[in-house]
């Protein structure tokens, strides 16, 4: 196998402990030759780590991308608003591309994204992590055998976590969708994705509903100061205390986000300074806390997705209905659970545990890419680009719906783009 030489625009916490990790442990798969990436401790942190001289280290996107192309491959793994211009730049260069889902958070550029690869022979994988863990490869499998008959409609369940939802969505870096993107296309995307996956077909038709409830002024209790560390009278019985998150031991994710010094003096100041210390009913948090999608798919499938902050575990949840059985899964408990009717037969099916994120799917996604790369393969799913730009689509329609509730025909909203 021929080793990948790639550059990654955006060290985050994606790019560079999600999907640069892998090279570190794949060396002779993939190597990184340069970075680009603002913050100079976490640049600082991945020159070491992957060996880059100082020369191939750089603030900017456009910085990186100023140079004729010198590697096989780029990662883009900027935030929401900051991927369409980097990734038309490096396509126009030779690159081909990992980008970091959403592909952009404008429909428009979405779709000049997909048309600019198809039309130029240039690999555009997104990010779609759920479609490379066992879990869901296993769940289209047995879809494919017909081990449940001919699918009839899909229950999907995203449970947020109450904390993930206070971190992220209401205090983080995707609170606000006027700063990165809403919700449903921010946080759901690939689960888009994995539903049009699954169901065999384009999305036709949908409708969604949802709204941000809670985490709001109104509902803040009596004298609940801005920040959590100004003497807030709830701090025992505040789910959503911030020191309750980020002054533990644990200095993994999510506190790892809040400071790139983790000593405990560095994660209070970050608490009384940085916006992870807010309190949630005193952000400027605009995106939903609850949101229903209801899909029907061109070959009559339906389906329904539930995105939801409400719920103590971070997980994914899903039942497929079929002609002659029904298939169960939980995604984090690794558990997929298969009935047929009419012969009081089940199977259970326990897959072993992954150790990259996403349940196997951020090293998934790499090393896929990295066989996609590979002299002769190059053209093997160059099609995959159209499915996520209609994934993302879906994702765009969706919230279209909820805010004017009323139901959205895709090929209409796709028609309707560029009149």
């Amino acid at each position: 196998m021929k080793q990948i030489t790639a550059i990654l625009i955006g060290a985050g916490l994606r790019g560079m402990d999600a999907y640069a990790d892998y090279a570190l442990r794949n060396e002779s798969e993939l190597r990184f030759l340069a970075v680009a990436e603002p913050d100079p401790e976490r640049r600082e942190r991945f020159r070491t780590l992957h060996h880059i001289p100082e020369n191939l280290c750089f603030e900017s996107w456009e910085q990186i991308l100023d140079r004729p192309k010198f590697a096989d491959a780029a990662l883009i793994c900027t935030q929401d608003r900051m991927h369409f211009e980097p990734a038309m730049k490096a396509m126009r260069l030779g690159y081909d591309l990992l980008l970091e889902k959403p592909m952009a958070a404008d429909p428009h550029e979405c779709v000049q994204l997909g048309k600019y690869a198809e039309e130029n022979h240039r690999i555009l994988r997104i990010c779609y992590v759920l479609r490379y863990t066992p879990f869901f490869t296993t769940i289209k499998r047995l879809l494919d055998s017909g081990a449940i008959g001919r699918l009839m409609s899909i229950q999907h369940n995203e449970n947020v976590g109450y904390w993930h939802m206070a971190h992220s969505f209401v205090r983080g870096n995707w609170r606000n969708s006027d700063e990165s993107s809403p919700m449903i296309l921010q946080k759901s995307c690939h689960d888009m994705d994995i539903l049009r996956w699954l169901a065999g077909a384009d999305c036709v038709n949908l409708s969604s509903f949802g709204e941000l409830s809670w985490f709001k002024k109104e509902n803040a209790p009596a004298g609940a100061p801005l920040r959590c560390l100004d003497g807030c009278p709830h701090k025992d019985e505040c789910p959503f205390y911030a020191p309750k998150f980020y002054l533990t031991e644990n200095t993994d994710w999510p506190t790892s986000a809040i400071s790139n010094d983790h000593s405990y003096e560095a994660r209070v100041r970050a608490l009384k300074e940085g916006p992870y210390g807010r309190c949630v009913y005193h952000c400027d948090n605009n995106v939903v806390d609850h949101q229903v999608v209801g899909m029907e798919f061109a070959n009559g499938v339906t389906a329904v997705f539930t995105m939801c902050a409400f719920t103590n575990e971070i997980s994914r949840t899903i039942k497929l209905m079929g002609t002659k059985g029904e298939i169960r899964g939980a995604m984090e408990k690794n558990e997929i659970l298969v009935k047929t009717f009419g012969t009081n037969t089940e199977g259970l099916i326990r897959l072993s545990e992954s150790g990259s994120g996403h349940s196997g799917g951020d090293d998934g996604v790499m090393s896929s890419f990295v066989k996609l790369l590979q002299p002769g393969s190059a053209g093997q799913s160059r099609s995959d680009i159209a499915d996520s730009v209609h994934s993302h689509l879906m994702a765009f329609a969706a919230e279209r719906s909820r805010l004017e509730k009323k139901a959205v025909n895709l090929s209409h909203y796709e028609s309707g783009l560029f009149q």
